[in-house]
């Protein structure tokens, strides 16, 4: 296996998402023995793992860590995989001292002092916070120590900073005997048994790791020589993806510019009539264009932006303009609020927004989240506290409990969390009807959801906002479009950074400008859109086709291209002022590829 894997990386990698996979590959032959030959002279594993319990029961002794409770495999259990000659299975907690974090308040976190490592500073924010507390030394990190991150976004490190405090949310492993187990084995261990964790996990918006599961994981580990040679190869077949990863990356990034170009053509377009026209030059050249899943998804936020800007579908000046609704609206509320039918603090400071962060047309106006719910109390209401609705409060039937699972499966029916009638009954202020919109606050921000006319009654949990629409002024799906624009988007994320990933709250959707339609128009942009993201939805569904006849019949790289053939040419679009919507751009790749799989 380890002679001929580097002989197919190309082939691998050339697969979709095949750069990746290759990797987990590499890995999980790396910790099954499968990557480098035994060396029947190496001294056994079975030595090493005497040596580390050894050293256990001295820091045991000394009070360093605490008796192990490790559950020792049954001499009838099976191992995970069959063992390669000399290897050994450990409990985690037998090899290594987990460590935990320390949590901070929002006043020990300051502007200066001892760096404070958490979550987001493993993954993406540059965003530091500080701290002068004096810690005890456990609660540090130096270079060279190996971190777990536990919450959410979650994985091994190996710490390459200077000297800091790590966070709640991070473990720190401490080997007990580095020169029986290598930390740079253990490390890429860790990786593998984290992408299985995720894999297992699949669908759940975010996994944790508890101290106790990653206590009680079966490490194998072989000896120390062949240990170190898994670590050498490893890293030299890790060498040889980034090589491959470059060079297409270098390729990528070139096609990535063509398109965020190309794209660009459309969102300066001054009306729809232009708009049409710029759309029509592009169709005629999408099959060389739109080659890869990431430039259709270009393609699908160009879509969703220009339906926010007033581009997407021309104006027509028998709507009643957005002003005029907006301030309909509001002189309702305030009659309502002055015959006491709603609360004063549902009145909003002024019909409509005054500025324009951007350029829209004349008839639409910019309206505030407030001015879009409904007239009545509680239209805008994020969920109850977590201390509100714990799971001992769950039934097995009742009162559904709507989260971030349905959101973002788009599935009111999925999940069976329910409460009974009479915590419904303390919870109503955040029941959830049909028509309202469920909105995602954690990770996954500003996902949507409208509520079906068969949902059940139930109650959203915490970690959601629901809106009751005005719906002589606005349109759900508008709201669902509008809330996935790319300008949007970028709002929400830059106003929603939190201490470990990404958080939504009232306040910051209060704050955002909705550039709003008339609502006739509302409805041409909804279909519009519908209708667009349908041919994207089409295009990929080819682009997968072609994938896997690629898959199953890769052509000879020996060989010279196939030619296209003649017959049936790929179908141009009439220059007709309208978008095409049943155009296949694929054809002719895919009958290229179907030739190419019969020579």
């Amino acid at each position: 296996m380890s002679s001929s894997l580097p002989d197919h990386l190309d082939l691998i990698a050339a697969a979709p998402n095949g750069i990746q996979k290759l990797r987990g590959l590499i890995l999980e032959l790396a910790v099954r023995g499968k990557l480098v030959p035994q060396d029947p002279k190496d001294e056994p594993a079975s030595e090493l793992r005497k040596r580390i319990a050894q050293v256990r029961a001295r820091l045991e002794v000394e009070g360093t860590c605490k008796k192990s409770n490790a559950t020792p495999l049954d001499a009838g259990d099976a191992p995970p995989f069959e063992l390669p000659a000399g290897w050994v299975l450990s409990q985690l907690s037998d090899l290594a001292l987990v460590l935990n974090g320390r949590a901070y308040s929002k006043d020990e976190l300051l502007s200066e002092g001892v760096p404070v490592l958490r979550v987001g500073n493993l993954f993406t924010s540059n965003h530091w916070y500080y701290s002068n507390l004096q810690l005890e030394a456990d609660k540090y990190c130096d270079q060279g120590d190996l971190l777990y991150s536990w919450s959410a976004s979650f994985g091994p490190f190996i710490w390459q900073g200077p000297k800091v405090i790590y966070h709640y949310h991070i473990w720190k492993l401490r080997l007990f005997d580095e020169s029986s187990l290598s930390k740079e084995f253990f490390y890429k261990f860790l990786l593998e048994k984290t992408a299985e964790i995720k894999a297992a996990g699949h669908g759940v918006s975010m996994i944790h790791m508890t101290k106790e599961k990653m206590e009680k994981i079966f490490v194998p580990f072989p000896p120390l020589a062949e240990q170190h040679r898994i670590v050498a190869k490893v890293d030299e077949l890790m060498a040889l993806c980034d090589r491959l990863e470059a060079e297409q990356t270098d390729a990528t990034s070139a096609h990535a510019k063509l398109v965020e170009t190309l794209l660009g053509t459309l969102t300066q377009s001054t009306d729809a009539a232009d708009l049409a026209a710029n759309w029509q030059r592009l169709a005629e050249h999408f099959d060389t264009l739109f080659t890869t899943e990431s430039s259709l998804d270009a393609l699908k936020q160009t879509i969703l932006q220009l339906a926010v800007m007033g581009k997407l579908v021309p104006q027509d000046p028998k709507d009643e303009p957005a002003h005029v609704s907006l301030t309909n609206a509001f002189n309702l509320r305030k009659g309502l609020v002055k015959s006491g039918v709603i609360p004063k603090r549902l009145l909003t400071e002024s019909p409509q927004l005054s500025e324009r962060p951007i350029t829209v047309p004349e008839n639409w106006a910019f309206a505030s989240f407030d001015h879009l719910a409904a007239p009545v109390p509680n239209a805008l209401k994020a969920g109850p506290f977590g201390s509100a609705l714990k799971k001992d409060c769950y039934v097995p039937s009742g009162y559904k409990i709507y989260g971030q699972e349905q959101v973002i499966k788009q599935d009111a029916f999925y999940g069976d969390y329910y409460i009974s009638e009479a915590k419904f009954a303390q919870l109503r202020s955040c029941e959830a009807k049909p028509g309202d919109l469920l909105i995602s606050l954690v990770g996954t921000i500003g996902k949507v959801l409208v509520l079906p006319l068969e949902a059940e009654a139930g109650i959203i949990n915490p970690r959601l906002i629901k809106m009751s629409l005005d719906l002589k002024l606005v349109y759900a799906e508008y709201v669902k479009i509008m809330l996935a624009s790319p300008w949007v988007r970028e709002f929400l994320f830059s106003e929603s950074h939190g201490s470990t990933m990404d958080v939504l709250n009232l306040t910051i959707l209060r704050n955002l400008p909705v550039p709003l339609p008339p609502l006739a128009e509302q409805h041409r942009i909804v279909a519009k859109v519908a209708e667009l993201l349908a041919l994207v939805d089409r295009l990929k569904a080819d682009l997968a086709e072609l994938a896997l006849v690629r898959r199953v019949y890769p052509p000879p790289s020996s060989n010279p291209p196939c030619k296209p053939p003649e017959d049936p040419p790929c179908r141009s679009v009439p220059h007709s002022g309208k978008f095409p919507h049943n155009r296949k751009p694929w054809s002719k790749r895919s009958c290229r590829a179907r030739s190419c799989s019969k020579t």
